[in-house]
């Protein structure tokens, strides 16, 4: 399991071979044995492999041509809906409609969907995290008809690969362990911990590609810049007020 665990890629290209539904439901099993708030279970895995859905969500997803390549699509929400529904119907009077349990309910369907991608790569299968899941949320709901109670909060990509790639660089262990409590970062821990990556021959060939003089103006003035993260901001609040998670009053 170690080794799957360093060996993690992000897939992009995937054959279409389809995924056996007794493996795919072993890998979902695998997925819902994970930690989570309360025992609640408070999340939804939303299986997509039909094509008029997928094209749809290929749309919501920025065009992102893997999601039409792979088999399988897994959409995970925090999902408050069924707990309020048996709460109600056990007289209970359930106080669920609030962005602490929404919070509560997001980390839940992560921690699925991490060992979900443990599962699925133990057993040679590719995946892809869509960060796009986020910024058309309220698409994705209209698409998946997810009720009040229901938001979006990641996507897996599922599928065999067609392609292998390179591992993803990551910053050293030190860059993100502090011991006992944190440790705020100096001018030369930054130099330290950001070297290698910044002195890669894929950061020298994005420098040319985008005009810029450091790798960090390539994330803060390309990748993910201010406008959009304010506006992508404004739309998932927006979805989460929508769908009865933002009552924070008595």
């Amino acid at each position: 399991m170690l080794d799957i665990i360093l060996d993690h890629k992000t897939i992009r290209k995937y054959k279409s071979t389809l995924i056996d539904k007794q493996l795919l439901n072993k890998i979902l099993d695998c997925g819902i044995r994970a930690s989570n708030t309360g025992n609640m279970q408070t999340y939804s895995i939303i299986i997509s492999t039909q094509k008029e859905i997928k094209e749809k969500l290929w749309e919501a997803h920025f065009k992102q041509n893997m999601v039409l390549q792979a088999p399988v699509i897994l959409t995970f929400c925090a999902d408050f809906n069924r707990f309020n529904k048996w709460c109600l119907q056990r007289k209970a009077l359930p106080g669920y409609d609030n962005f602490l349990s929404f919070f509560n309910a997001a980390i839940d369907a992560l921690l699925v969907s991490q060992n979900i991608t443990l599962a699925a790569e133990s057993y040679n299968l590719g995946v892809c995290y869509l960060g796009t899941t986020t910024y058309n949320a309220d698409k994705i709901v209209e698409i998946l008809g997810l009720p009040k109670g229901v938001v979006p909060v990641t996507t897996l990509v599922v599928g065999y690969p067609d392609e292998n790639p390179g591992l993803t660089d990551r910053l050293p262990v030190d860059a993100v362990i502090h011991n006992e409590i944190y440790k705020d970062y100096s001018n030369e821990d930054i130099d330290k911990f950001y070297y290698e990556k910044e002195n890669s021959d894929l950061t020298e060939e994005l420098l040319k590609t985008n005009n810029k003089e450091t790798l960090a103006q390539i994330f803060t003035d390309n990748r993910y810049k201010k406008s959009d993260n304010v506006l992508f901001s404004r739309k998932f609040l927006d979805t989460i007020t929508k769908q009865g998670f933002m009552n924070n009053a008595n």
